[in-house]
């Protein structure tokens, strides 16, 4: 079997190699640039010191009677010091040749010249001696008379010194790289560190030490953590709203449940009677189980657009609750008018009646009060009160929330309540907690209409 090695794709890699590429480039071509500068430097600079010379170079054309002896500066200036020159005409054919030029026979040399003549300088050619020469043009007017006069000189000397100068300048190319890619990673890495803290904090988070991001990243990532944390808010109050549904499902059936099971021991009942009520219950049940799923997928947001009539499920709820309560022989009050509705979803009263009633069926001495009105501000009240040992003052904030419980000693998960408060909020309305006129706890429920 052939192993195939893949490399991982690193965003870090590529950063460096993209930048290092252009800073190479940009490098190389400013290193080219000030070795050609340097080198038309070299060369402008000779032709200025040629131009300082010219008396001498005249003394020279004087030796070869090529100017009159009209004035004594040429005698002053008459040094012993030679030059390769090459004198041409104004079409660059060579008119004079001086000694030195003579000798090494460069007789062709305005001709090659005039080659090349309109290049930038400097000014090279390999000429008949297969020497190498930097060519000088000056344009001169001497004693009245012009000359094109082309001096050479050897470019070994030259050549060795731009050698040198690029060399140099090529060496302090490849320190700015090396500092350059030493900073590239400098950069590199610190401009990573943000992106290698947030796969640490979401190893957290996964691992259930965070719940969110923290705040504190450059402005660039603000958007992506912002995005994240409202991604792992909404899982989170996703999978809080499945746990909570499932868990007050649980309790919901639970009551369900004691009601079959009472139907089913109640020798009061003919087969088919018990059939029908336990039939009863199941609906009731498949109900509780769609409702919850909604509220699952939904989150409980109060449904006001629907109405439901409150007289029939309190009846159908007391029925119920007899049932599994029938050895209390529980006196129950309703005073709800018949047109009275609840502004919202079934399943949302269904929830608040059951969750009161049954706790008010289990917590009473002998009675139990159910009563439904509108007030003066256009509210809907839902009150449900007993006759039982009532609630201490200072509990009565903590036990509408999950896992708190008034009375300890009777069985229970500390749901009911927490249910009814998320569904009363859901509408804009209130849950208050008082003490009845039957000496027992009193809920009441407010929802806007």
């Amino acid at each position: 079997m052939q192993l195939k090695f893949r490399p991982k794709k690193r965003l870090l890699t590529r950063m460096f190699l993209t930048s290092l590429s252009i800073i190479a480039l940009v490098g190389f071509g400013l290193a080219w640039m000030i070795n050609i500068l340097h080198a038309q430097n070299s060369y402008n600079e000779e032709t200025a010191q040629l131009i300082a010379e010219i008396p001498k170079v005249a003394a020279e054309l004087k030796e070869h009677d090529l100017i009159p002896d009209s004035s004594e500066w040429l005698n002053e200036n008459n040094a012993p010091e030679r030059y390769v020159i090459a004198s041409c005409d104004t079409g660059f054919r060579q008119v004079w040749t001086s000694s030195l030029a003579v000798d090494r026979g460069l007789f062709d040399t305005c001709e090659r010249f005039n080659e090349i003549r309109n290049d930038s300088p400097p000014y090279y050619l390999n000429l008949a001696d297969d020497n190498g020469y930097f060519i000088y043009l000056l344009v001169v007017e001497i004693a009245g008379n012009k000359y094109n006069l082309l001096v050479m000189k050897d470019a070994a000397n030259l050549e060795a010194e731009l050698d040198k100068f690029s060399r140099l300048t090529y060496i302090r190319l490849a320190m700015v790289l090396a500092l350059a890619l030493i900073l590239l990673i400098s950069a590199g890495y610190w401009g990573m560190r943000p992106l290698v803290r947030m796969r640490s904090e979401l190893e957290n988070v996964n691992s259930g030490k965070l719940k969110t991001l923290s705040q504190d990243y450059p402005v660039e990532l603000e958007g992506v953590t912002q995005a994240l944390n409202q991604l792992l808010i909404q899982s989170s109050a996703q999978q809080d709203r499945y746990q909570n549904a499932m868990n007050d499902l649980a309790h919901s059936l639970k009551t369900r449940l004691a009601a079959v099971h009472a139907i089913t021991d109640d020798a009061t009942l003919d087969k088919h009677g018990a059939s029908e009520k336990i039939m009863e219950q199941v609906s009731q049940m498949d109900l509780l189980v769609k409702y919850q799923l909604k509220r699952a997928m939904l989150g409980r947001k109060g449904l006001k657009q629907q109405q439901t009539l409150v007289a029939p499920l309190v009846n159908q709820l007391s029925q119920m609750l007899f049932k599994v309560y029938r050895d209390k022989q529980v006196m129950f009050e309703a005073h709800i008018p018949i047109e009275h509705v609840f502004p919202g979803d079934k399943g949302d009263l269904m929830e608040l009646c059951g969750n009161l009633m049954e706790n008010a069926f289990k917590l009473c001495i002998s009675k139990v009060r159910v009563s439904a009105s509108y007030n003066d501000h256009s509210e809907f009240v839902l009150i449900v009160e007993d006759d039982g040992q009532g609630i201490e003052e200072s509990i009565k904030q903590k036990i509408i929330q999950r896992g708190v419980r008034a009375d300890t000693q009777k069985p229970g998960q500390g749901i009911g309540l927490a249910v009814c408060h998320e569904i009363v909020t859901s509408y804009s309305g209130k849950l208050e907690i008082e003490d009845s006129e039957l000496e027992g706890a009193k809920f009441i429920i407010t929802i806007p209409i």
